[in-house]
């Protein structure tokens, strides 16, 4: 009868497991349901609605003022003269589609604002093709890029601002095509304006830039002001129990390289802040958009929600602009919208890569992810790059985990004199720890070299922690047969699993704690250390199994070599 009992636990065991993954695969795709809808373009007709709500003078979005939403130029008046009336006839506002090898734009005459952008090699799903929407203006979600002229000829004063008019509403980079130019032009009674965007290929910058042509006999003055407007909404991430990726705002100042405040910071106080260059980002996970004015003028940034509303700007205003009576001019700023990529941020503006929140570690996080790119470059897999950077790691720490280990031996063949030890002075402890310490001496056994090693490694692996989960790189990338995701947990929990599996062997070559709770303790941590990682991404448990598996194979080698010494 004990074989039918342990015939019907065992499969119990495998019946419970099946149903585990099916519902991880369950709410997997209840999740990807939620942001599938809360990211998808609203219709024509609710696009047409809004369009024509926002011609009224009104903003785009239902809950959104505009004299709220448009900062002032630096000089400018808040006076309620300076403030015009809402507009009696509607404009025939419209959307302007781009389409580039990178991305899928949209953009309202309205103000000429960013109202949706869609990344086409970032897919929503794995095995989808819907492409990942980032920026997006709907009835349930508000994320969009603005921009405009504020100051004394400017576009976007009070509730009024400027309805382009454009020659085409659909633009396409063309085969044989480095770059595809959209102009929607305002006219004023004193100048012609055109706000110009340039898409390039093989890039997530748009070059917004405002050509102003002055025909009046007066200078013509005005501020560029950019912002992104967003709400509280906060995509899914798949990071593991209890970790929730951050989502808010980031400038660079001059007295910090990078701050960043969360939305509900936000909430509690707006930043004002002046610098010459510098940048305001939205960052979430994998993903983020900025705008970088021109490097070489003063700008004035400021982060702040709206009153009573679920809204938040980020954003900036540059100093004056003066074109001269019957010249010509231009202001111009940059708009990224894409994934969190090291080297284009590095390139765009001083700072802005550290976007991506390697965390305290930066300085070491970031070497380390570099040589896993070569690896990458070098293997054509990142699961494998993954693996070729923990062997160098290991080989690095070689020494100081081979000193680790040997205490750890030594430790282990002193062991049965610890225990006589304990059994003959178990109830003096100042006499047992007198004999302890002479054993250690005369053995030759540090207890604490064995740590000390062990703690030197603690940095790069807090680093690589967290490499491994800001890296946009392996999101979406396969590693093998079942792994088709390195950013997301393991759908059959096999690494978790065997992971466990070579902690605790690896435990069976540490000596064992004399205390009998302590050893119950660890007994428990390669199950604890299991069901933690079973969420974990895959990326960062395969890092985890393979330096785990060296240091079995390195600790087993010394433990062996120990054990004979004395024989």
């Amino acid at each position: 009868m004990i074989w039918l009992r342990n015939a019907l636990i065992a499969a119990i065991a495998v019946v419970s497991f099946l149903l585990f993954i099916e519902w991880n695969e369950f709410q997997e795709r209840h999740q990807v349901e939620i942001s599938s809808s809360e990211e998808t373009l609203p219709s024509a007709k609710t696009l047409n609605n809004e369009t024509q709500v926002a011609a009224t003078g009104l903003p785009s979005e239902p809950a959104g003022n505009a004299v709220e939403e448009i900062p002032l130029a630096p000089a400018q008046s808040t006076s309620t003269n300076d403030i015009p009336q809402t507009a009696t006839t509607a404009p025939q506002a419209q959307l302007v589609s781009v389409l580039t090898d990178n991305l899928e734009i949209k953009i309202d005459t309205y103000g000429g604002d960013i109202v949706k952008a869609a990344l086409r090699k970032h897919k929503l799903k794995l095995k989808g093709e819907e492409s990942f929407i980032l920026l997006n203006r709907s009835e349930s979600h508000t994320y969009v890029a603005q921009s405009g002229l504020v100051g004394n000829n400017g576009t976007a004063t009070g509730k009024q601002r400027a309805i382009y008019s454009v020659k085409q509403t659909e633009f396409k980079l063309e085969d044989g095509s480095d770059s595809v130019i959209v102009d929607l032009v305002h006219q004023q009674s004193e100048a012609t304006i055109t706000k110009r965007f340039t898409f390039k290929r093989n890039s997530y910058i748009i070059d917004v830039e405002f050509l102003i042509d002055n025909k009046s006999a007066d200078p013509w003055q005005a501020n560029l002001f950019a912002q992104i407007k967003r709400d509280s909404y906060k995509p899914a991430a798949n990071l593991g129990p209890g970790i929730q990726p951050f989502v808010g705002a980031a400038i660079t100042t001059d007295e910090t390289n990078y701050d960043k405040y969360s939305l509900e910071d936000l909430d509690e106080d707006s930043v004002k802040t002046k610098k010459q260059g510098g940048w305001v980002a939205m960052v979430q996970h994998y993903f983020l958009s900025a705008w970088v004015p021109e490097q070489n003028i003063t700008n004035n940034y400021h982060l702040r929600k709206l009153n009573s509303q679920d809204i938040y700007l980020m954003g900036f205003t540059s100093q004056r602009t003066t074109v001269p009576a019957h010249g010509r001019g231009s202001i111009a700023a940059k708009f990224y919208v894409g994934p969190k990529n090291i080297r284009v941020l590095e390139s765009l503006a001083p700072h802005l890569d550290l976007t991506i929140d390697y965390g305290f570690l930066w300085f070491i996080a970031k070497p380390l992810f570099y040589a896993l790119d070569w690896f990458h470059s070098l293997a054509g897999n990142w699961g494998v790059a993954i693996i070729l950077l923990t062997m160098v790691i290991k080989l690095v720490f070689f020494y100081p985990s081979a000193l680790s280990y040997r205490s750890m031996a030594k430790m282990r063949k002193v062991q049965p004199l610890m225990l006589d030890l304990k059994e003959r002075f178990g109830d003096d402890r100042q006499k047992m720890s007198m004999e302890m310490m002479k054993l250690y001496k005369k053995e030759k056994v540090n207890p604490v070299s064995g740590c000390l090693p062990m703690l030197m490694q603690m940095p790069v692996f807090i680093s690589l922690y967290w490499m491994i989960m800001e890296s946009v790189e392996l999101r979406h990338s396969p590693f093998i047969f079942w792994i088709q995701d390195l950013s997301v947990k393991d759908q059959y929990f096999i690494l978790p699993l065997v992971m466990g599996a070579a902690m605790w062997f690896q435990q069976r070559l540490n000596p064992a704690p004399p205390d009998p709770m302590q050893a119950k303790v660890m007994q428990m941590m390669p199950f604890v250390f299991t069901a933690m990682f079973l969420f974990f991404p895959a990326g960062l448990v395969l890092y985890w199994v393979v330096n785990q598996t060296l240091s079995i194979a390195q600790q087993w080698v010394i433990t062996r070599q120990i054990e004979n010494e004395g024989k």
